[in-house]
């Protein structure tokens, strides 16, 4: 096949979403950070909200999402992104907003902001990126840190009785009455990846649409935080995460209102 015949149109297999950026990556082999980033991007284009998405980043690894996905941003303050996000959304009901957040900041600092969101229902989605450990700030133990696991301040691993159990925040959003789509996903395969993006999918949908607060959890590696390689960390999250934080839907509604 020549250079000519391989550059039609028919013949193109897969473009970069124009609201990627070409910022270099500063996120470590093997984080996942980069998946969801393109994911969202090729969303952003294949709707055609780009001059309508407004993403709400607050403090972490997750705040760099600005740097990769070229539409408007605001940063919050740590853990108050979905107070934020409510705010835009009531101020700007004809955007897509929602917010991009770690497990650190989603299921510590910003508790009771998620929650309370999520109970009145407003109409944003919520992607949360748990991967069970705080990545940026040193490797620190997480509300989602599973039992056994070590940190930087559980050298020993995670005692239930010095530290509390592993929250698994997600089922408890999926309780609330405003909530309509609570799901938890990964991205470590191929096909987990459709599957997310399918997922992202439905959740602009219903916040475009006004059905409720979607909740979207990606299950994900810290490589650098586990201290494992990329592939061991993918290993070590199927075997030991997806068991207390098992895939799939939560919830699915229509709408709430």
């Amino acid at each position: 096949m020549t250079q000519e015949e391989i550059i039609r149109p028919e013949n193109k297999v897969y473009s970069r979403p124009t609201f990627l950026t070409d910022n270099y990556t500063h996120y470590c082999p093997g984080c996942s950070h980069g998946v969801v980033h393109k994911i969202i991007a090729e969303l952003v284009d294949e709707m055609g909200i780009g001059e309508k998405s407004l993403g709400i980043a607050p403090v972490g690894c997750a705040v760099f999402a600005y740097n990769y996905i070229d539409i408007d941003w605001i940063e919050a303050a740590h853990g108050r992104a979905p107070a934020l996000a409510t705010a835009a959304s009531r101020l700007n009901p004809d955007m897509l907003v929602f917010t991009y957040q770690g497990d650190g900041d989603l299921s510590a600092i910003g508790t009771a902001e998620t929650i309370h969101a999520c109970n009145r229902g407003e109409n944003i989605a919520i992607i949360f990126i748990n991967n069970g450990i705080y990545g940026m700030t040193g490797g620190q133990m997480a509300p989602t840190t599973l039992l056994g696991m070590k940190t930087a301040t559980t050298p020993y691993g995670r005692d239930a009785v010095l530290n509390g159990y592993p929250l698994a925040i997600t089922n408890l959003l999926a309780q609330l009455d405003g909530t309509c789509y609570v799901t938890r996903q990964a991205v470590h395969t191929a096909a987990a990846v459709r599957k997310t993006k399918a997922a992202i999918k439905h959740a602009f949908e219903n916040a475009i649409n006004k059905c409720g607060t979607s909740v979207v959890e990606i299950v994900s590696t810290c490589n650098s935080g586990w201290k494992l390689s990329p592939a061991k960390s993918n290993e070590w999250m199927v075997e030991h995460m997806f068991e207390k934080y098992p895939l799939g839907d939560l919830k699915n509604v229509e709408s709430i209102h």
